[in-house]
């Protein structure tokens, strides 16, 4: 009875204590007894719960504010560089690493090319990327609280990559490979999965409880949030939308099977689309700088190209409506970069083709642009780290 009891109180002390943390992050500054007030705590767990963040570092004092008519109160503040957070999106042909602080602010950023897909070349480049963001480091009580990396890859609820098409992967224990290299707890998700993250977190999604993130890479991938929970399946590979048949007869894929939306509404299918346009006949470099230059330039076979990837990922956006009757969809990775120039053709195909009691589904761009993978990743290891302060 007594260890029940027991366990009963440190439950009970995990929750007021993240409930404080919670609206001292969300409020601050903020006095203890305001705290007291918003959250129904009464005074000495509020004052005994704040010890324990000072304690931790995880909040700052930082000197007294107006006076309500008696003592001035100590205002608190989230100490939001306690720690930082590694994020990592990692595509078929990059590499976007960011250093964050506690708040998912960006710090640091570095870009780099994948120019061969091989396990161990890439591997290295991200050992390189991280021990590149490490010496930027700000002091912190806390330094590196966690590396988070988001692939566009299949990968398990013990974090091991079973399949990446794209990247011709498979098996990969790249979790354990990384946690022995830097000692840092380390967590791979499914590129889309962490897309949605960042967004829910920081970006468009902050208002809806259930969403569809279309990550629009050289293939295609999607992260469902249902209840504002990340929604993976019962083995974490849910949301391989890219790999759903829009025609029967279609183009053989990687993965094995033909006609998969991702070969007609993606980067890869808008540079084959290019590949003996003037584009590539000039000499000219078929990446996706390029290509919205030549767009801005009003490029016919450019807008033409880029008109009919909008339309396929119309249709496949329709499938996706019908089938999770989402509240909001929205399209990522790098192919929001051509939001001017696709939105009329997806906006068309969907009013054309969806059910009408499935028209209020909104279809937003992602607020973070490149950003929302390696946030989302980031995010996610803030969010443990959280877990296991309380």
């Amino acid at each position: 009875m007594n260890g029940s009891l027991t366990g009963d109180s440190n439950l009970i002390k995990e929750l007021n204590k993240s409930v404080v943390l919670n609206t001292i992050e969300s409020q601050g500054p903020i006095s203890r007894a305001q705290i007291s007030k918003d959250t129904g705590l009464n005074k000495a767990t509020v004052s005994t719960m704040v010890q324990f963040l000072l304690d931790e570092s995880l909040v700052n004092e930082i000197g007294f504010g107006k006076s309500g008519g008696g003592r001035k109160p100590m205002m608190l503040y989230f100490n939001n560089k306690a720690g930082y957070s590694i994020g990592i999106d990692i595509g078929v042909n990059y590499i976007l690493a960011i250093l964050t602080d506690l708040n998912g602010n960006i710090i640091q950023e570095i870009n780099e090319e994948i120019k061969n897909t091989k396990e161990d070349i890439v591997i290295q480049q991200i050992f390189n990327t991280i021990e590149l963001l490490m010496k930027s480091l700000p002091r912190s009580p806390y330094g590196v609280i966690g590396i988070g990396i988001g692939i566009p890859a299949m990968v398990d609820k013990q974090d091991k990559i079973l399949f990446a098409p794209n990247l011709d992967w498979k098996n990969v224990k790249l979790k354990e490979v990384i946690e022995e290299k830097f000692n840092i707890p380390t967590s791979i998700k499914n590129e889309a999965n962490s897309g949605a993250l960042g967004e829910l977190n920081y970006g468009v999604g902050k208002n809806s409880n259930s969403i569809i993130y279309i990550s629009v890479g050289i293939g295609i991938g999607a992260g469902i949030v249902v209840n504002k929970q990340l929604y993976t399946g019962a083995n974490g590979i849910s949301g391989e939308l890219g790999h759903l048949t829009i025609d029967v007869n279609g183009k053989k894929c990687s993965c094995g099977n033909r006609g998969c939306w991702e070969l007609y509404a993606s980067e890869k299918a808008l540079f084959n689309s290019l590949e003996h346009s003037d584009l590539s006949s000039n000499k000219t470099d078929v990446n996706i700088e390029n290509i919205i230059a030549e767009a801005k330039n009003g490029n016919n076979e450019v807008l033409n190209s880029l008109n009919s990837i909008g339309e396929y990922l119309g249709i496949g956006i329709v499938n996706t409506i019908n089938s999770f009757n989402p509240e909001t969809v929205i399209i990522g990775n790098r192919f929001a970069l051509f939001e001017n120039w696709i939105t009329n053709p997806i906006n068309r195909v969907v009013q054309e083709r969806l059910f009408s009691t499935h028209k209020s589904t909104e279809i937003l761009f992602a607020k973070l642009g490149k950003y929302s993978i390696a946030l989302g990743a980031s995010s996610f290891m803030i969010n443990n780290f959280f877990l296991n302060k309380k």
